[in-house]
């Protein structure tokens, strides 16, 4: 069941793979920078160079920066890390990275093995020596096992330097070798699932007419196996307009059913059964809900609120039927989780005969067991972790059993890794030692008050007993999109590199993200996304208010939507912040729907190409609101050429843009890493590296 729902996920977020294609419209005549849009064009890449070696000149040659750089690699090689893992049949898997396999090792145990402090593994593929003897680059984007012959066969997927795009492969894991002849999908951005050892689902790009306008597959084929591809049976057809289609098989025994969704657009979707005749049945549920079935049940989460036999149910909420009797025209609901104002749903989880229900209450989890029975739902608290920290629990195989795994990370607690079973007090398996020294150190929660008035919680770690004479070195990170909610977690390098050298860390739960549900989502979607920034800027104010710093101490960090978080931090409230790091941005927001993935995101930001919808959007384009005679803080900007989701001509332009204005600014552009800017250990601790010399040097 857990890999239909992996295969199926509708609200891909900007943060999160996406299948999309560089569109190349006509060009804008008044942009003097375009042609750093072409992503390996000579004369960009050689600008791209002498930007690289500026950056490189100016921080890397700092005397802290290669201890720093040094201890970052350290921390991400350690072998003392968590290896988590995955259940599939009777082995559990896990990805490894270190300075000896630096692409990653595909491994697997048992769980006797796993409780032990160094437990046995079998290396399934060597992520490595495959590079090294196919030629290639390669990158690992995951595996899918086939649970029909013994979980023996497997789709794996492989990327060049880390992008989007991936090549999928059969594997045998008894011969530990690629299937010759067997199921293979050029390298695409697409979607590859197991039916049975003979069959497919595959959506992808099959040739012109056959991607929606944001570059997705718009067509999914049923595919048999020695067969060309070409020849594979058309399932479904979507509309150019759409964002994607695409299908899946729950193997669960006892509910086979195979699905088919489309997703017309950002935050709505489609949820079809298909049935043996090869007609479709729609899930009939709002558009912009989403559904989920698990065996017996359907779950229901509906983003606004819905009316339907004659109850109105809030959004946000999660709701349940039984899945037949829903599907003949039933609408008999239980409410299993209705928000608050303080409360939204984290997410939820299965074992075999429990929900585990996650909920968020001011950005701190609770966790609850809800088991269906003859009188409803029975309620019973699964203990987590006090204090400000993440907790999260998912089942471990809901087919089989009522095991759990959980695990708990705060601010300055390093993650835990227990292992349980429903009824039972769970045991702990594995925790991450303590890569800084926390000690003396506090987490805080306030709250700042945006433009509107709305409360806007944020996390504090610092010092206790912290002078609050404004000469903090503080560092505020954000990003506030697409319901994404930023939790408590141990992030050891912001650990040694900032909190052990004295610096303040501080999280923005700023509107557009998820702390609160979709009604905080929403809040800052379109013409009202200014709120996220106010939001920001409002948390920004409180800590020079409260004096635990001032601008000229003050710097900011964020990517992706955070990296457009970034830009208008940039150009709208300049006077706040003495330094900003910008990874991975969007910044061109008249274009952005026209680059890469872009187009998916209008249901987020509008459509620049529309009058009425570009008239409120310019005003949160940070490339058309750079003004020569405005005085900027210095930025960094980071990016990857490898990024196929989020252009690497934003950031690419808006530095050409600021730099040619005379501003104070620079750029390092990782040419591996995909839209998380680094393929692998050495290169992301040096990106980190970066960013933190950065900082110090400007905020210190």
């Amino acid at each position: 069941m857990r890999r239909l729902w992996t295969t199926l996920t509708l609200g891909l977020a900007l943060a999160l793979p996406i299948v999309a294609q560089e569109a190349k419209p006509a060009p804008a005549p008044e942009d003097p920078y375009l042609w750093l849009e072409e992503v390996t064009g000579e004369k960009a890449l050689d600008w791209v160079k002498a930007r690289n070696a500026e950056s490189g000149k100016e921080l890397a040659g700092v005397a802290t920066f290669e201890p720093l750089k040094a201890d970052l690699l350290k921390i991400m090689d350690s072998k003392e890390r968590i290896p988590f893992v995955s259940k599939q049949g009777p082995f559990y898997y896990n990805l490894w990275k270190d300075a000896q396999s630096p692409r990653g090792i595909w491994r697997r145990t048992t769980l006797e093995e796993y409780r032990k402090p160094e437990p046995k593994w079998d290396v399934i593929l060597d992520v490595d020596a495959l590079g090294k003897a196919e030629q290639e680059n390669w990158v690992w984007g995951g595996a899918q096992i086939l649970k029909v012959g013994g979980y023996r066969y497997a789709l794996v997927s492989l990327s060049r330097g880390g992008a989007d795009a991936h090549v999928v492969r059969e594997f045998d894991l008894q011969t530990r070798s690629f299937v010759k002849g067997g199921f293979e999908l050029p390298e695409a951005k697409g979607q590859l699932s197991w039916i049975d050892h003979n069959h497919v689902y595959v959506a992808t790009d099959f040739g012109p007419g056959s991607l929606t306008t944001s570059g997705y597959a718009r067509i999914v084929k049923r595919w048999t196996r020695g067969t060309p591809l070409a020849a594979a049976d058309v399932i479904f057809e979507g509309k150019a307009t759409d964002m994607s289609v695409g299908a899946g098989y729950d193997d669960t025994k006892g509910f086979e059913r195979h699905f088919v969704h489309r997703t017309p657009a950002f935050y709505k979707g489609e949820l079809f059964l298909l049935g043996k005749d090869g007609k479709l049945q729609k899930v009939d549920v709002p558009e912009d809900a989403s559904a989920r079935p698990h065996r017996e049940w359907l779950m229901i989460t509906p983003r606004s609120a819905w009316t339907v036999g004659g109850k109105t149910y809030a959004a946000g909420s999660l709701l349940v039927a039984r899945f037949d009797n829903y599907m003949k025209g039933k609408r008999e609901l239980t409410v299993l989780f209705e928000p608050t104002a303080h409360t939204s749903l984290a997410g939820s989880s299965w074992t075999r005969h429990h929900l585990i229900l996650n909920v968020l209450e001011d950005v701190k989890n609770t966790l609850t067991i809800l088991t269906p029975g003859k009188q409803g739902w029975n309620r019973q608290p699964l203990a987590g972790a006090p204090g400000f920290a993440t907790v999260s629990a998912g089942g471990v195989d809901s087919d089989e059993n009522d095991d759990y795994f959980m695990t708990t990370s705060g601010y300055l607690t390093p993650t835990t890794l227990l292992h349980g079973t429903i009824g039972k007090a769970p045991e702990k398996l594995k925790e991450l030692p303590a890569f800084f020294d926390a000690s003396g150190l506090e987490v805080s929660q306030h709250f700042a008050t945006s433009k509107d008035g709305t409360k806007v919680p944020y996390f504090q770690i610092a010092r206790k007993g912290l002078k609050l004479d404004g000469t903090n070195p503080t560092l505020l990170y954000g990003y506030g999109g697409f319901e994404i909610s930023l939790t408590p977690g141990y992030n050891p390098n912001t650990g040694r590199a900032w909190l052990s050298q004295g610096g303040v860390y501080v999280v923005a739960n700023i509107r557009g993200g998820g702390e609160y549900g979709p009604r905080w989502h929403q809040a800052a979607l379109k013409s009202k996304r200014h709120r996220a920034y106010e939001d920001f800027a409002a948390v920004a104010e409180d800590l020079i208010a409260r004096k635990v710093t001032t601008p000229k101490h003050l710097g900011t960090q964020g990517g992706s939507n955070g990296g457009l978080l970034m830009g208008n931090m940039i150009t709208l409230y300049p006077q706040l912040f003495g330094a900003v790091v910008c990874q991975v941005p969007l910044l061109d927001m008249k274009r952005y729907s026209h680059l890469l993935a872009g187009a998916s995101w209008m249901a987020e930001y509008g459509d620049p190409d529309k009058a009425e919808e570009w008239a409120y959007i310019q005003t949160f384009s940070p490339y058309q609101n750079v003004k020569a005679d405005a005085k900027y803080p210095p930025v960094l900007f980071t990016t990857s050429t490898r990024d196929d989701r989020v252009h690497p001509g934003h950031a690419r332009k808006m530095m050409a843009k600021m730099k040619d204005l005379g501003f104070d600014v620079r750029s390092y552009e990782n040419i591996e890493g995909g839209h998380g800017g680094a393929a692998n250990n050495a290169q992301a601790a040096h990106m980190s590296a970066l960013a933190y010399t950065f900082l110090w040097q400007r905020l210190k």
